[in-house]
């Protein structure tokens, strides 16, 4: 049952409908400490319409509130405070998470709309860095909450396979490149050239007009071009492919910046054909001063394309393959003029579908508060810290615990998913300082303390080694298990938020209070002691299992079964 919605329906109807369940329901609080009660409902909102005090509204609507369901239900000062039937409550979160099992907190929401997710995205011939790790995991969780809530995601890994950097490039390697170099250690070297060619760019911007050259050739199919173009990509690709294994993450789509360099004419035909290109200084723009934007830059002076270019041939691609009912980009914040131009010449073009896309954006990863940037050699490499996270983790297992059957494997769920669980815990929008050793602490707000809290749970069932049949009823009134119930029946709620907001912290945080409560109640209860509720505390831990796995499997964190 919803019981925030059977709140509001109550005090809609005492009321007389005066305001609506959905108004009072936005209204309704969960309190900070279990004794003000569980839901809680301010009666300011109703002085303006009753004409009274909010203290005496909420003593006479106290008065007229039937108590079924509820332990329950008293004012105090302007509030209204509900108390759940405890037995009555557990007893039907337990039901509910036994018989649903991994499908617990599933709900209909997409009805099997398809919704490409553009997330990713490395650059070729250049090492995956801390930069990329947010778009891959808040992709990839973002994508696990859309199916467990039926929608059908189709995650789309738009390489940027394309663009003037690739003239930089091969105009690198012309000057500077080494074939063997280049075959001993591709990733490595061929960053090498793209940061030298930018320290001797700064001091002859001529190499600036001779990369532009390359591009161009290689956007007109020149052979050399296409050839070193294709090596760097390749390379590239298995480099890329490696990384995408440790973090658990597949894709539906590789189709880069490139797949879209012959589909770029009928967009530039259409907006010709639509009267929106304008030129300007020898350039194609579509004015977008309606939208309080800046002209979007389509074709430069010397015809050569840019990123909007290609992403409006991607975006009319996209609808045409998927017909899509949403559209995301997880992107950076930094790229959200990109994509506010992006819509607003779709939405020129007459395209009414450019309202489902969205721009997802996210903060940065620093390192001792400075940006990571690539051009400046100033990198953090993604897989430098997947390996040391890993090696972390054995190091703490290997004390913690020497005589574990798989350590390794262990180890490397926990390290790699420390390191997922640390970007997803934090806001999207926030930008954080990544500090190893911090990530990969079992203590605190961390992922493997959340996967420990899981594991000792499972310890507890296995030495229990008695059968949770899904057909019985459990029903559990230790005032110490409550917080941990109620937070079991939270997680419906909590998926519909995460993908609502395509907030993967929702769920983060909510696995980190979850775990909390648990272990608060593991340190006040004995649960294996034979009495009649050994039964009901037993349904519950392993409730507690399910919901934990399942909330770490939305966020792309594995939950060993033994730490």
């Amino acid at each position: 049952m919803d019981y925030k919605q059977k709140i509001a329906d109550l005090i809609a109807a005492a009321v007389d409908n005066q305001l609506t369940a959905d108004q009072i329901s936005a209204k309704i609080e969960v309190p900070k400490t279990l004794d003000l009660g569980d839901y809680a409902f301010p009666a300011f909102m109703l002085a303006k319409i009753l004409r009274k005090a909010p203290q005496a509204i909420a003593q006479d609507l106290v008065a007229k509130l039937p108590q079924d369901g509820f332990e329950k239900i008293e004012a105090v000062g302007p509030y209204i405070n509900f108390f759940l039937d405890k037995q009555a409550y557990s007893q039907e979160i337990l039901q509910n998470v036994l018989t649903a099992g991994t499908h617990y907190g599933d709900q209909n929401l997409g009805y099997q709309g398809n919704v490409p997710i553009d997330m990713s995205s490395p650059n070729i011939a250049k090492p995956m860095s801390m930069g990329h790790l947010r778009s891959t995991v808040i992709g990839n969780s973002i994508a696990e909450l859309l199916k467990k809530t039926n929608y059908k995601p189709i995650k789309i890994d738009y390489l940027g396979d394309w663009g003037t950097q690739f003239g930089k490039l091969i105009q690198a390697y012309k000057m500077w490149g080494n074939e063997a170099d280049v075959k001993n250690d591709p990733i490595n070297t061929l960053l090498k050239y793209y940061v030298h060619f930018h320290e001797e760019a700064d001091k002859d911007p001529e190499l600036n007009d001779k990369a532009r050259a390359w591009f161009k050739k290689l956007q007109d199919g020149d052979q050399e071009a296409t050839e070193l173009w294709q090596w760097f990509r390749s390379e590239s690709l298995n480099y890329f492919m490696k990384i995408y294994k440790e973090l658990g993450v597949e894709f539906d789509s590789f189709n880069g910046e490139s797949f879209f360099n012959d589909k770029m004419d009928e967009i530039i035909e259409l907006l010709r054909e639509k009267n929106l290109l304008k030129e300007s200084q020898g350039a194609q723009i579509v004015d977008l001063d309606k939208y309080d934007l800046n002209p979007a830059l389509i074709l430069r002076s010397d015809g050569g394309t840019l990123y909007i270019t290609r992403d409006l041939a991607a975006a009319l691609y996209r609808y045409r393959t998927y017909n899509f009912k949403q559209s995301l980009y997880v992107v950076g914040s930094e790229q959200t003029g990109h994509f506010q131009q992006l819509k607003a010449v779709l939405k020129e073009m007459g395209y009414d579908w450019s309202d489902d896309i969205k721009h997802i954006p996210f903060g940065l990863i620093t390192s001792g508060g400075k940006k990571l940037s690539t051009r400046k050699g100033r990198v953090i490499l993604l897989e430098n810290v997947l390996n040391d996270a890993v090696d972390l983790a054995y190091k703490q297992i290997e004390a913690k615990n020497p005589d574990l059957a798989n350590k390794q494997e262990v180890a490397h769920d926990v390290g790699v998913g420390a390191v997922i669980f640390h970007d997803l815990k934090n806001d999207r929008m926030n930008n954080f300082d990544f500090d190893l050793e911090e990530v990969v602490r079992f203590e605190g707000e961390t992922g493997p303390y959340v996967q420990y809290s899981h594991a000792r749970a499972m310890s507890i069932l296995r030495k229990a080694n008695m059968d949770i049949p899904t057909d019985q009823a459990y029903a559990l009134d230790d005032p110490e298990a409550w917080e941990t119930l109620r937070l079991l029946g939270d997680f419906p709620a909590t998926v519909k938020r995460a993908v609502e907001e395509y907030e993967p912290s929702v769920i983060a945080k909510y696995a980190i209070h979850l775990a909390k409560a648990f272990n608060k109640y593991y340190a006040h209860s004995r649960i294996l002691t034979d009495d009649e509720q050994k039964a009901s505390r037993l349904a519950m831990v392993k409730s507690l299992t399910i919901v934990l796995k399942e909330s770490l499997r939305l966020l792309g964190v594995q939950a060993p079964d033994e730490m």
